[in-house]
């Protein structure tokens, strides 16, 4: 009940999000459905906001994948961030 709640917290506070976001997910992620970010990047308000689904990935896009996967995703925070930090 108390992550149901925790759930339901967080779903009704995604409008007051207008930072600056970027939102990776692993499309084969059997723990949370990839179909969460989708829900998280449509209700947060950010005007610069950035989904990134990596295609074969799983859970943790970041720690056993394959490397050429990890560098990928390591590429794409640097880039998104230097894009924001040079403006």
């Amino acid at each position: 009940m108390e992550l149901l709640s925790a759930t339901q917290d967080i779903e009704s506070q995604l409008e007051k999000v207008s930072a600056p976001l970027l939102i990776l997910h692993g499309a084969e992620d059997k723990v949370t459905d990839p179909l969460v970010s989708q829900f998280l990047y449509e209700k947060a308000s950010s005007k610069d906001k950035t989904l990134k689904i990596y295609e074969g990935g799983y859970h943790g896009i970041l720690e056993g994948e394959p490397d050429e996967r990890i560098s990928s995703v390591h590429n794409d925070i640097i880039s998104w961030l230097d894009n924001r930090c040079s403006r």
